[in-house]
C-alpha cells in the first residue's frame, strides 16, 4: 500500500515510488518508457501535468482527419482522435459517398443547458409553489452578478422552475434552472449560478414571516448542472432518390440497399442488444470529434444515452425514412459542446482542432460532429448489409497485428498485398509471418 502523502509528491519521487514498488524487476526500462512521453518542451509538459492530478507522462492517442466532410454546403477537414481501426476509414468513405449526393445537412433546434438545486422542505406545497412565484425575480436578480458577463455574450440564466417531486420522495423539490452559455460547454458558469441560487433561496425561505415551524427550514441536498440537456439538440440528415444510391461497391441494386438499411435501423429500434451496439458505433464518430475539439465526451455520451431511452426503452439513435422514392437517413441528439473555455484553448492540439474547422461556434461543432456520428453509422450499416463488418474492419486491424509480431516494413508490405482479398484474422497473418519467416 503507498504512504500518505503521495499527491504532494513531486512527479520524480512519484516515478520513483511507483517504479520501485511494481517494476523493481524492471524499474530502468519502466522509467525510460515514462520518460520517452514527456514533451520536450518543459513549459509544455507542465500545462499538461496540470490539467490533472497525479500525473506521471502522457497518453497518446491517434491524431486523424476526416480531409473534405461537406456539411450544409461547406467542406470542413474534421479531426477525430480515436484509437479503434476503422473508424476515420469508414468516416471518410461515407463523406465521399454523400459529397456527390448533396453531401450532410444539419440544423440546431435548441441550445438550452440545465441545472438543478434539489432540496428539502416540509410544508404545503401550494403554500410553496406561490412563495417561488412571487420571489423568482429577486433569485434571478440576485446572481445578476455572476450572469451578467454570459449575459453581455447574449447567454445566461434563461428561466426558473419550481419541480415538485414529492410524490416520488418525501418532502423533495427542485429548482431547475436553464441557461444558454453561448460558445463555451458552461460547466462551472451554470454551477457557480446554481450554488449562488441556492444559497438565495435558503435565505429567502428563513426570514420570510409567513413560514412557522418546519416551513422555515430547507435542506439544500446539492447544485449542480445537469449532463442530461434534451433542448440542447442538433439534426443531421442525408437523402436523396433511391436511385441515386446506386454504387457498383454496393453489390446490389439500390432499391434493395436502401431497404436493408431501412430495416437494419428498425432492428436497432426493436431489439437492445442491438441499439447499443448500433448507438455505439454512432458515438465512434463524436466521441472522436469531441476530444479532439477538448470537449467532454463522457459527458456526450451519458447524455445521448439517456436521449436513446426517453421514451422509456433504449433504442436506435438513428432513423430511416423511405418515402415518395427519396431516401432519408437522419440523426437527432443532445450535444452539450463548447469551442471556448476549458481545454479547447488552453490543450495546443484541441486549439489546433478548432483553427483546423474555421474556428467554429459552439452551434457549428454541434452540427459537424452529429454529422460525423451519422456519417459512422451509415458506414458501419453499408458494411454489415453488404460485405459484412469484418472485411474492412479486419483490413485496417492487420497493421495492428502485424505490429503484434513486430513485423519488418518488407514483411507488412509482402501482409498487404497478400490479404488484399483474402480473411484477416490474427491466426493467419501469424501462419503467413511463420512462412515468410521460414522461407528465408
Amino acid at each position: 500500500m503507498i504512504s500518505s502523502g503521495f499527491s504532494k509528491l513531486s512527479k520524480e519521487k512519484k516515478i520513483d515510488l511507483l517504479v520501485g514498488k511494481y517494476f523493481e524487476n524492471d524499474s530502468k526500462k519502466m522509467r525510460e518508457l515514462i520518460e520517452s512521453f514527456w514533451h520536450e518542451d518543459g513549459l509544455q509538459q507542465k500545462q499538461f501535468d496540470e490539467f490533472s492530478e497525479n500525473t506521471l507522462t502522457n497518453f497518446y492517442f491517434p491524431y486523424g482527419v476526416v480531409p473534405s466532410f461537406k456539411l450544409n454546403g461547406n467542406d470542413y477537414c474534421v479531426p477525430m482522435v480515436i484509437e479503434e481501426s476503422s473508424v476515420v476509414a469508414a468516416a471518410s468513405r461515407s463523406a465521399k459517398f454523400w459529397e456527390s449526393r448533396g453531401g450532410f445537412h444539419a440544423e440546431i433546434i435548441d441550445t438550452k443547458k440545465v441545472g438543478q438545486i434539489h432540496f428539502i422542505w416540509k410544508g404545503d406545497k401550494n403554500k410553496l409553489q406561490k412563495f417561488f412565484d412571487t420571489h423568482k425575480k429577486e433569485l434571478v436578480e440576485s446572481v445578476k452578478p455572476v450572469t451578467e458577463n454570459m449575459e453581455k455574450r447574449g447567454g445566461g440564466l434563461v428561466d426558473l422552475d419550481l419541480v415538485d417531486k414529492s410524490f416520488e420522495e418525501d418532502n423533495y423539490y427542485q429548482i431547475m434552472a436553464t441557461f444558454n452559455t453561448c460558445d463555451a460547454m458552461g460547466a462551472n458558469f451554470i454551477n457557480t449560478v446554481l450554488e449562488a441560487l441556492a444559497k438565495k433561496w435558503e435565505e429567502l425561505i428563513c426570514a420570510d414571516s409567513s413560514f412557522v415551524g418546519d416551513e422555515k427550514e430547507v435542506l439544500i441536498i446539492m447544485s449542480i448542472l445537469s449532463n442530461y440537456t434534451p433542448e440542447c439538440l442538433v439534426r443531421t440528415w442525408v437523402e436523396c432518390d433511391i436511385d441515386e444510391l446506386r454504387d457498383p461497391k454496393l453489390e446490389m441494386g439500390p432499391e434493395l440497399f436502401a431497404k436493408k438499411v431501412e430495416l437494419a435501423v428498425r432492428v436497432a429500434e426493436l431489439d437492445v442488444y442491438r441499439a447499443t451496439t448500433h448507438n455505439k458505433g454512432i458515438f465512434n464518430g463524436i466521441d472522436a470529434v469531441v476530444l479532439a475539439t477538448g470537449n467532454d465526451f463522457r459527458a456526450v455520451e451519458a447524455c445521448g444515452h439517456a436521449y436513446a431511452a426517453r421514451d422509456g426503452k433504449y433504442k436506435s439513435l438513428t432513423k430511416v425514412e423511405i418515402r415518395d422514392n427519396k431516401f432519408r437517413f437522419s440523426l437527432e441528439i443532445p450535444l452539450s459542446l463548447g469551442t471556448v473555455g476549458g481545454l479547447t484553448r488552453l490543450h495546443p492540439l484541441a486549439k489546433m482542432s478548432i483553427e483546423l474547422l474555421n474556428n467554429p461556434s459552439s452551434s457549428d461543432l454541434m452540427m459537424i460532429t452529429a454529422a460525423v456520428g451519422l456519417a459512422q453509422n451509415f458506414g458501419a450499416l453499408r458494411s454489415l448489409v453488404t460485405s459484412g463488418i469484418q472485411k474492412g474492419h479486419m483490413k485496417m486491424h492487420l497493421l495492428n497485428i502485424l505490429n503484434h509480431f513486430q513485423a519488418s516494413d518488407d514483411e507488412k508490405k509482402k501482409a498487404i498485398g497478400f490479404f488484399k482479398e483474402k480473411t484477416v484474422s490474427f491466426k493467419a497473418v501469424q501462419d503467413f509471418l511463420h512462412e515468410q519467416r521460414d522461407y528465408h
